[in-house]
């Protein structure tokens, strides 16, 4: 079994400096945390594998394709492989779980 604390996996990203930080990667996954400061852009690009985002603090809206959401804490978003999407409209710093199905890269 591998289990982590979201305490100490949030002093390792601070640490890293990267917007993401993997947690885990397995064949057929990947997780990490994704951090975006109020009011920041997006760089992110469409990615080869499909994707969830859980809202794990913050404000914001995603946009996938020409659809928009608000997201805020408790948002679970998917996005399939290969299709378009940012967030945009930060108001409050967002700390993403982003995992990746099959792993990332």
């Amino acid at each position: 079994m591998q289990a982590f604390d979201l305490s100490t996996l949030m002093v390792q990203h601070a640490a890293s400096g990267q917007l993401y930080t993997e947690i885990l990667r397995a064949p057929s996954m990947s997780t990490g945390i994704y951090q975006l400061a109020a009011e920041a852009e997006d760089p992110q690009t469409p990615h080869e594998q499909d994707e969830i985002y859980y809202v794990m603090r913050g404000q914001g809206v995603i946009q996938e394709g020409n659809e928009e959401r608000a997201v805020h804490p408790g948002t679970l978003v998917y996005v399939p492989a290969h299709v378009d999407h940012h967030f945009h409209s930060i108001r409050e710093d967002l700390t993403l779980l982003v995992v990746f199905a099959p792993a990332e890269g």
